[in-house]
């Protein structure tokens, strides 16, 4: 799940709010590319980095409330200080030096992405409710309004849905639904702003409609705008079902970058996350 995400993250990342001449001539799964703003080809961005933060938190079985996720936040960026994050967003946790104070200081009132992109992990929790209530709880840390909240529900609902089976892919859209306050369309075209709403949308419509990883990045991309984030939460999330195919091209995997934090990394925390969900239940 968390190296599937990071392909995913890698791979968008270098059509992040490219022009659409750029996604139209090199969007064919054939090369990692570099993000305008530096971002190395196979290197993953905060969408990745911070769904680690809470997948950590879940394996050490600490306290999910706001202090301690926040904490882990922190000590995720610190370790490993990437680019990705909103220019703003960096420099506030570059400068901040513990969770009292970032508490303190952050703003609660966003309607974008950010709670939403790092929501997958939270959906391997046992019941409905607790998804729910974990949702609700990270994102009222930076997204604390009613479409943070909905869409960091609804990534999280989606990876819910997969990893305990509860039905087929042609009802997820349904499932989501019936769980959230906001009207979601699974129908989206068009570009996806840094935006919750459009973010859930992009990320409904392309699980519903596509049936491969390949097809998944592809059209991630295709959409333009903040193709990271759907590209990064679609193939995490298509990985913990059987209904989408692992088509891949070798080197998605063999060019992600493998650092401290990178793709050896992320495979054992996914299997320490795992462990530690099934020794919970």
């Amino acid at each position: 799940m968390l190296l599937e995400m990071a392909i995913g993250d890698a791979y968008g990342a270098g059509f992040e709010f490219a022009d659409r001449d750029k996604i139209t001539r090199y969007n064919d799964l054939t090369a990692y590319h570099e993000h305008g703003l530096g971002i190395a080809p196979g290197h993953y961005t905060d969408d990745t980095q911070m769904s680690l933060a809470l997948a950590e938190l879940i394996i050490e079985g600490g306290s999910w409330d706001k202090h301690t996720i926040t904490c882990k936040f922190i000590d995720c960026f610190k370790r490993d200080q990437r680019l990705g994050y909103s220019k703003g967003f960096y420099a506030f946790l570059d400068s901040i030096s513990n969770a009292d104070e970032f508490l303190a200081k952050i703003k609660v009132n966003s309607v974008a992405n950010g709670a939403a992109m790092r929501s997958v992990p939270i959906g391997l929790f046992s019941s409905v409710d607790e998804v729910l209530h974990k949702a609700e709880i990270q994102a009222s840390i930076t997204h604390n309004t009613p479409i943070g909240i909905n869409s960091s529900q609804a990534v999280a609902l989606a990876s819910h849905y997969f990893y305990y089976k509860l039905g087929p892919k042609a009802q997820l859209g349904e499932f989501v639904q019936s769980h959230t306050d906001i009207q979601w369309n699974t129908h989206w075209h068009g570009e996806v702003a840094c935006c919750g709403y459009e973010t859930v949308n992009a990320l409904l419509t392309v699980l519903l409609s596509e049936d491969s990883y390949s097809a998944l990045l592809i059209q991630s991309v295709a959409f333009g705008g903040d193709v990271d984030t759907i590209a990064a939460c679609a193939l995490s999330i298509a990985s913990l079902s059987e209904e989408y195919k692992n088509d891949l091209p070798r080197f998605l995997y063999d060019e992600l970058e493998n650092n401290d934090y990178g793709k050896d990394y992320l495979i054992e925390r996914a299997r320490q996350l795992h462990s530690a969900l099934q020794v919970s239940k």
